[in-house]
């Protein structure tokens, strides 16, 4: 994953169009329903501190782990750009979604933008739901979304392009994805060109981000294994049950 090095750069701008508030309050609106007492929670990949920022603005204290300093730097710096109330309610620290342990419980631990698709492999994903329940308090739920295996098979991965500028860079994205069925995963190769607007420097940057689609008999089995339970499942950003037409969805388990 050390792909995320580079990718801090040219994330936010990418992604510029991504629904974060939406997405945030969707999010707050499921802890609420399954834990209506919550006020703390920890996100285990929080990027930039996007979703961290919303979840704050809606009352929650939250911190956020990212294993990228670029990321971390990103999101400090979105955090300090925040009034000083919203501000106070977050923190950020340096760890991995597999091995980081804070020394303490929160009512939710969150994990979005599929970074439990990261987990490529069935260590990985075991150790990334250990790290949830050591940092659940007891009856606290974990939330997370992830690629979902029947919609990826039925739809199938197709090869994208993307541009978008500012200011300051100009950024075109080709994505070339190559499905291996055997193992469960999906090799997005991007080829990413980065252009600076005031030099005319280009940077060409080779990513491959492997996903992992997961379905929820192995969700269960791999949350029962960590001592959590599948309590809830949706397609990503509504209220039906996962199905061929979810290439995202949401699983909630409880502590």
């Amino acid at each position: 994953m050390t792909v995320f090095a580079g990718y801090s750069r040219y994330y936010d701008l990418l992604y510029r169009d991504k629904d974060y508030v939406s997405e945030a309050k969707y999010v707050a609106g499921l802890i609420r329903l399954h834990s209506p007492q919550a006020t703390s929670v920890l996100e285990i990949g929080c990027g930039t501190g996007a979703h961290a920022a919303v979840m704050s603005e809606l009352g929650f204290n939250i911190v956020g782990v990212d294993m990228s300093e670029g990321m971390l730097e990103a999101a400090e710096a979105r955090r300090t750009s925040l009034n000083e109330d919203v501000a106070s309610r977050i923190t950020f620290e340096h760890g991995d979604a597999r091995t980081v342990r804070l020394g303490r419980k929160f009512d939710a631990v969150i994990s979005l933008f599929h970074v439990m698709s990261y987990q490529t492999s069935n260590e990985d994903l075991a150790a990334a739901f250990a790290t949830a329940r050591e940092h659940v308090k007891p009856n606290g739920i974990f939330l997370f979304d992830c690629w979902y295996g029947p919609s990826v098979l039925r739809q199938w991965p197709a090869v994208t392009e993307k541009h978008l500028e500012d200011d300051a860079i100009e950024v075109n994205r080709r994505a070339e994805p190559v499905i291996h069925a055997n193992e469960n995963v999906v090799d997005v190769n991007y080829t990413v060109h980065v252009t600076d607007k005031v030099t005319g420097s280009v940077d060409t940057l080779h990513e491959t981000h492997r996903m992992r689609y997961l379905f929820t008999p192995e969700i269960g089995v791999a949350l029962e294994t960590a001592g959590m339970r599948l309590v809830d499942s949706r397609g990503w950003m509504t209220d039906d049950a996962p199905g061929f037409s979810t290439w995202g969805a949401c699983f909630i388990a409880r502590g």
